[in-house]
């Protein structure tokens, strides 16, 4: 096996890896906190909110934006690492 194929394959490797963990947040948050503890954090509040209903309308919504920046902060990094990121010829 080639060097190249290495190191394409530990590039990939790592990005499916960056990939799943931020799936698990973005699972984690919509689906676990928004629906299935919805009921349990409906007795905490935020505001004037139950903290189930704000995971699902508010909070999601940062962690989902928040999500996006650190991919792609990630992959920046990871990018250079490899030697193609786009500003490198």
């Amino acid at each position: 096996m080639s060097d190249e194929l290495r190191s394409r394959e530990a590039y990939w490797r790592q990005n499916r890896r960056l990939i799943a963990g931020l799936l698990a947040v973005w699972f984690l948050v919509s689906f676990v906190f928004a629906i299935l503890l919805a009921e349990p954090l409906g007795g905490l509040r935020v505001g004037r909110l139950p903290m189930g209903f704000w995971w699902a309308q508010q909070g999601a919504l940062y962690v989902f934006v928040v999500l996006i920046f650190v991919y792609a902060r990630r992959m920046d990094r990871l990018d250079r690492a490899f030697g193609v990121a786009e500003d490198e010829g």
